[in-house]
């Protein structure tokens, strides 16, 4: 087997951020005009939203926005995507390009070395030709390329991916792309979720090393894992099926579609789970977490977050030790966790571990050991 290496590291962020204010000023508008209709028909009111709400609930402040034209309309409420002909680069390519360039240009390496691209997110924009493919295109990498989906553990399973083939020998250098569009899923007009989620765009390269070789101030993947349970708390029914449940397929109502999950249960079920992956995962690597110097978790919510870890160590952990973005950035699903590495690596020292652990619909929950070179 072979030594792997995480050589390179690319975030792409959208400029536009929205805050909480501007989201419940436009959800209280809708709702605001929503209600009188429902009271007529004998419905149940709406609740309204505060920032308050939000911010207790998730720790989200603010959230990054790629195409942010229309998700504060309260006539609209979604954002407007371009349109693009076939013969153009997709917006998802696109954004997944930005980043991946960024992770080459980090690792020195040119394109045409790159013999495989993996598209790992938890929204695609088609399902073929593979996002990974035209990704690989716009790139000019060589090889292959392909797409997987594994909700908010997408990354972590495209990590997990690369790092068996990189260290089998079946490939020499594999670029994980990870661009995450997933303001456009999004119901704004649902309390529970319509201030979720952010956009970003990450991608690492992930490569081989000689045994003895040493890349100083890179990190040297020693294991990685996956672990899955189906559950529906946290859903999304959008497919080319659904167009075949409405009276008229030609004209598909997105209502029930979008995302939806029972926070409650996510919460409480997940937090269980992904305190005893960490456990058994690091146990398994004759780890435990206090040998562990950083903690780069799904950034999904910092309540539950801030559960994992005391329940982990015994107590609470800081930012330092566990770092969190998804105040400004929102929940960027799979992007997420590593965005959170990106931004928060720099300061470790060689012999120093690092844990990267997301979680997600699925359930699924990936890890990854690392050691800082």
């Amino acid at each position: 087997m072979k030594r792997v290496v995480i050589s390179g590291l690319g975030v792409q962020l959208p400029d536009t951020s929205i805050s909480n204010d501007e989201l419940v000023a436009t959800f209280n508008e809708w709702i605001a005009r929503e209600n009188p209709r429902r009271l007529a028909e004998g419905q149940e009111p709406l609740q309204g939203s505060s920032s308050a709400f939000i911010e207790h609930a998730s720790g989200i402040r603010a959230r990054r926005v790629r195409y942010p034209d229309g998700v504060l309309d309260v006539e609209r409420m979604a954002p407007i995507v371009p349109y693009r002909e076939d013969h153009e680069i997709s917006v998802q390519a696109e954004f997944g390009a930005q980043s991946a360039r960024k992770a080459l240009d980090d690792a020195g390496v040119a394109a045409g070395d790159v013999d495989m691209v993996i598209c790992a997110t938890s929204h695609l924009q088609r399902m073929y030709p593979a996002m990974g493919i035209e990704i690989q295109q716009a790139l000019g990498t060589s090889g292959s390329a392909l797409d997987i989906s594994l909700g908010c553990s997408s990354a972590s399973a495209g990590l997990h991916t690369a790092f068996n083939l990189v260290r089998t020998g079946a490939q020499k250098r594999v670029l994980v792309c990870t661009p995450e569009l997933i303001t456009g899923h999004l119901n704004y007009r649902d309390r529970q979720t319509h201030f979720i989620f952010g956009d970003a765009s990450v991608s690492l390269l992930v490569e081989a090393m000689e045994d003895d070789e040493q890349r100083a101030g890179r990190f040297e993947v020693l294991d990685t894992r996956l672990w899955t349970q189906f559950s529906s708390n946290i859903r999304s029914n959008f497919g080319y099926l659904a167009r075949l449940h409405q009276a008229n397929p030609r004209v598909v109502d997105m209502e029930g579609l979008m995302i939806t999950q029972l926070g409650n249960k996510v919460f409480k079920e997940v937090t269980h789970a992904g305190h005893e992956f960490i456990l058994d995962f690091l146990r398994d690597n004759g780890q435990t977490p206090e040998h562990i110097r950083r903690f780069w978790l799904h950034q999904a919510n910092a309540r539950m977050n801030g559960m994992i870890l005391r329940m982990t160590f015994g107590h609470d952990v800081d930012h330092d030790r566990a770092p969190i973005i998804l105040d400004e950035l929102g929940n960027t699903a799979s992007a997420g966790v590593m965005v959170a590495f990106e931004m928060n690596h720099g300061d470790l020292k060689a012999g120093d571990y690092g844990l990267i652990c997301a979680f997600g619909a699925g359930y699924s929950i990936g890890g990854a050991l690392l050691r800082m070179m």
